[in-house]
C-alpha cells in the first residue's frame, strides 16, 4: 500500500525545514517532495547502511554494547566527539555518559562555528530567527558563505526571495543581498553588483575599512578596493531598518578573533538593527553546543575531571589527538577521518574508535566497534536546535527494528 504523509522535518542541514512530504510504500521511503538535493538524499537513507561490527566481523547488537562498553570503561582517557548529526535526548546522554567515564567531549564547533555561537549564547552578538529574516529583513548580507550550496533552500524560504508580511515586494524591490567573499560563488553571483570580492584573510582589514566607512571616513584597504564602492555599502547598510549577517566559515576562519565583528555590530546598531545567524551546517550542531553549554557553561572542549570540569583549546579533539592524550574515542553522529586535518586524522586512525551511526563511512571502516543506529528524524524522533536557536520537534516517517542513538548510549551505560 502507498502513502503520502507529511508534513515532516528535514535534516539535511541546520535549516531543519519543515514542510517535506513523503510517499511511502511498504515502509519504504520512495518518494520526497518539496526537500532540496540534499534533503532527499539525507531522507531516503544510506546507500551503505552500516553493520553492527567488532574487530571487522559482523556481530550482533548487544554484542557490539558489550564490546563499546568494555573498552570506554577500561581506557584511562576517553573522548567522545561528534553529535551534530544527533538529537538532542541523545547529546544529553552522551554528555551524561561523559560525566560517568571521566571523558573529554567535543563537537565539530571547536574548530568551526563555535566562536558564534558562544558569543551569541553569552549575549555579545544580537541574533534572530528565520522567521524575523523572511518577514522584516530588508538588507542580507552572506559572509563568507555559500547558501546557494551548503543550504540549497535558504535563499527561497527565509533570506532573499520570500516576500514578507513588511517585506511584500520581496526580493525584486524590499530586499538587497550583499555577499563578501573570496570569490565569486552561485550566491555572490545572485548578488550583481553587490558583490565584495576580498582576499584570504582578508575579512578583519575589510571590517576595518568599513567601520571607517561608517564613521564617514574614508576607507583604505591593501588590496586596494575602490573606496566608493565601500562607502556605497555603508550607506546601504546604515539605510537598512532590519539587517542581518550570515556568517559561514569563510568569516570565521579568516578572523583570529571575533573582536573586529563585535566592534562593526556594535557600530551598526547606532544607527540600523543588525543581527547575525552562524550557517551552521550540521543539522543539531547548535543543539549540542546550547545543551552542553546550558550543563556546564561552555559549549565545547570540556574535560569532565574527577574533581572538577575543565574547559580550553587543549581539550578540543583537534589538540588531544595531536598530543595523543586520548586512548580510546566513541564518535558519533560524525565522521571526523572526513573533516579533520590530514596529521589529525591519520593518528586519530590509531586510536580505538567506536563509531554509532546509520551510514557507513570513513571513520567506521577504521573502527574497532561500529552500532548500527536509526537515522534521526527518518526512522526515529526526537527535537533539535535549527541554525538560529529555534528548537524544532523531528518526527518519524518510517518503523525500523535498529536502536536510535540515545538507546544505543543508555545501554552502553548500562554495562559500564
Amino acid at each position: 500500500m502507498t502513502l503520502y504523509k507529511g508534513p515532516f522535518v528535514c535534516t539535511g542541514c541546520a535549516l531543519l525545514c519543515d514542510d517535506i512530504a513523503a510517499e511511502i510504500q511498504d515502509n519504504r521511503i520512495i518518494r520526497v517532495d518539496t526537500a532540496c538535493r540534499k534533503g532527499v538524499s539525507r531522507i531516503k537513507g544510506c546507500s551503505s547502511p552500516m553493520s553492527c561490527m567488532v574487530n571487522g566481523k559482523a556481530v550482533d547488537i548487544d554484542t557490539a554494547i558489550k564490546e563499546a562498553a568494555m573498552i570506554l570503561k577500561s581506557s584511562k582517557h576517553p573522548l567522545i566527539f561528534g553529535h551534530g548529526n544527533c538529537t538532542l535526548e541523545t547529546q544529553k546522554k552522551t554528555i551524561e555518559l561523559a560525566r560517568k567515564i571521566y571523558a573529554h567531549i567535543d563537537d565539530t564547533s571547536s574548530f568551526c562555528q563555535g566562536p558564534l555561537i558562544e558569543a551569541i549564547l553569552n549575549e555579545k552578538l544580537p541574533t534572530c530567527t528565520l522567521e524575523e529574516v523572511r518577514h522584516k529583513a530588508d538588507v542580507v548580507i552572506f559572509w563568507g558563505a555559500d547558501p546557494s550550496n551548503s543550504h540549497p533552500r535558504h535563499l527561497s524560504m527565509y533570506s532573499y526571495f520570500p516576500r514578507g508580511k513588511e517585506r511584500q515586494r520581496g526580493w525584486e524591490e524590499d530586499r538587497t543581498a550583499i555577499t563578501i567573499d573570496i570569490r565569486k560563488s552561485d550566491t555572490a553571483a545572485l548578488c550583481g553588483d553587490k558583490f565584495y570580492e576580498i582576499p584570504i584573510n582578508g575579512d578583519s582589514e575589510f571590517i576595518n575599512a568599513l567601520f571607517s566607512a561608517l564613521s564617514n571616513k574614508v576607507p583604505k584597504t591593501s588590496f586596494n578596493m575602490d573606496p566608493k564602492k565601500i562607502l556605497e555599502l555603508a550607506n546601504i547598510l546604515k539605510k537598512s531598518d532590519f539587517g542581518v549577517i550570515f556568517a559561514g566559515l569563510g568569516m570565521v576562519y579568516s578572523l583570529d578573533s571575533l573582536e573586529p565583528l563585535l566592534r562593526l555590530i556594535n557600530k551598526l546598531n547606532e544607527t540600523s538593527k543588525f543581527y547575525l545567524i552562524p550557517m551552521v551546517g550540521q543539522y543539531n550542531m547548535r543543539g549540542f553546543d546550547h545543551t552542553l553549554f546550558k550543563e556546564t557553561g561552555y559549549i565545547n572542549r570540556v574535560y569532565f575531571g574527577r574533581e572538577k570540569i575543565e574547559h580550553g583549546p587543549q581539550h578540543s579533539i583537534i589538540e588531544l589527538i595531536n598530543n595523543n592524550v586520548v586512548d580510546a574515542a566513541l564518535i558519533i553522529g560524525s565522521d571526523p577521518l572526513a573533516s579533520l586535518p590530514g596529521e589529525i586524522a591519520k593518528k586519530l586512525a590509531n586510536v580505538p574508535l567506536i563509531t554509532i551511526d546509520p551510514c557507513n563511512n570513513l571513520t567506521s571502516q577504521r573502527s574497532k566497534v561500529t552500532i548500527s543506529s536509526a537515522l534521526s528524524g527518518v526512522e526515529c524522533a526526537g527535537t533539535a536546535i535549527r541554525m538560529d536557536g529555534v528548537e524544532v520537534t523531528l518526527k518519524q516517517i518510517i518503523e525500523t527494528d535498529r536502536f536510535s542513538d540515545e538507546q544505543i548510549i543508555k545501554q552502553i551505560m548500562g554495562k559500564i
